[in-house]
């Protein structure tokens, strides 16, 4: 008997990045993102065309986003010291009115890609073999569910806040 793992995953797209992102791939074929935790824009997801950033051991690949209309997946990509402080979150990529970085393709479209992050659930943790990462990284007992936990990352001005 087969088990279906419940759908859980470390990022999604909003269903405005996702048209941008079916967009970009029209124009620049296959896309990739990277975030690498640099100040300012820096610290937004640059969209790329795919291996034009190159990645290398000290980048870690959080999802390959299935994009509905796009053949191929979009690879998403962090910086391994970044993931280790953003690994008890969920993050979404959007996309926001205003210029971003000159290097990310968006930009020329008065557009810029944005991360929206919320801790993970506790049952989010334990899929994606997190354990209990979400309550140990807010600081909060067990016992405290995802809402208590999501208003803590508002108060701390957590990554990713918009």
């Amino acid at each position: 008997m087969n088990a279906r793992l419940p759908d859980v995953s470390r990022i999604a797209l909003t269903p405005a990045a996702a048209r941008l992102v079916r967009d970009l791939t029209a124009r620049h074929g296959p896309l990739m993102f990277h975030q690498s935790g640099g100040c300012c824009d820096g610290s937004s997801p640059m969209c790329y065309p795919r291996g034009e950033f190159r990645t290398g051991a000290s980048d870690v690949l959080l999802a390959e986003l299935v994009v509905g209309e796009v053949d191929e997946p979009v690879g998403f990509w962090m910086s391994a010291d970044q993931f280790e402080r953003w690994r008890h979150t969920h993050l979404t990529v959007d996309v926001v009115p205003g210029r971003g970085s000159g290097f990310s393709l968006e930009a020329p479209e008065g557009v810029r890609f944005l991360i929206r992050s919320r801790l993970l659930t506790d049952h989010e943790a334990r899929v994606l073999g997190d354990g209990n990462a979400a309550a140990d990284a807010a600081g909060l007992p067990q016992d405290e569910d995802a809402s208590a936990r999501e208003s803590v990352c508002r108060r701390s001005g957590g990554p990713g806040r918009a």
